[in-house]
């Protein structure tokens, strides 16, 4: 578990990039539509800070080249992203606001 910031410190509309150490990757985190999300930071098409881009709603779009991805599911919307960027969860306690790197936000359903 990775603590971010109060929750005040991020207003909606907002993002913030943190390193998550230990060989992770960056993570971008967002306060979009009253919640909020955890993203890898980097554009599954090419190098780029998600935490740069643009957010609309509950979709960010790669500030590179337009790639739009889901932050509830991390799928892209449009191309040239083809692949999906990790989610990660995300809480809050007592007004911190904490992500938890090796946790998905979406849980793959089982394959029966």
């Amino acid at each position: 578990m990775i603590p971010v910031c109060r929750i005040q410190d991020l207003p909606e509309g907002e993002s913030v990039r943190i390193e998550a150490g230990d060989g992770h990757a960056a993570i971008a985190v967002f306060h979009t539509e009253g919640a909020f999300y955890a993203v890898d930071d980097t554009c599954s098409h090419q190098d780029a800070s998600l935490s740069e881009g643009w957010l609309e709603g509950c979709y960010v779009e790669c500030p590179l080249h337009a790639a739009l991805f889901d932050l509830r599911s991390g799928m892209p919307t449009c191309l040239p992203a083809r692949k999906p960027v990790r989610t990660h969860a995300v809480t809050v306690v007592d007004g911190m606001l904490y992500v938890h790197p090796l946790v998905p936000a979406v849980q793959e359903e089982a394959v029966a």
